[in-house]
């Protein structure tokens, strides 16, 4: 499996499935994207949809 990573697009050939950070590179590239939802870098484009969603959720 070959894979680009989201952070820093490094690209791996030959990847397994169980790979430990897919589909980063590493476990740096992969606290790097989370650093960025944390400090809300990273939205959701949409508002949520209340009629999607579960009703035990809502409550």
């Amino acid at each position: 499996m070959r894979i680009e990573c989201p952070t820093c697009q490094t690209v791996l050939e030959d990847v397994p499935p169980d790979f430990p950070t897919r589909p980063f590179c590493c476990s740096r590239c992969k606290l790097i994207d989370l650093g960025n939802w944390l400090d809300e870098r990273y939205r959701v484009s949409t508002p949520a949809n209340p009629e999607l969603m579960d009703e035990e959720l809502l409550n």
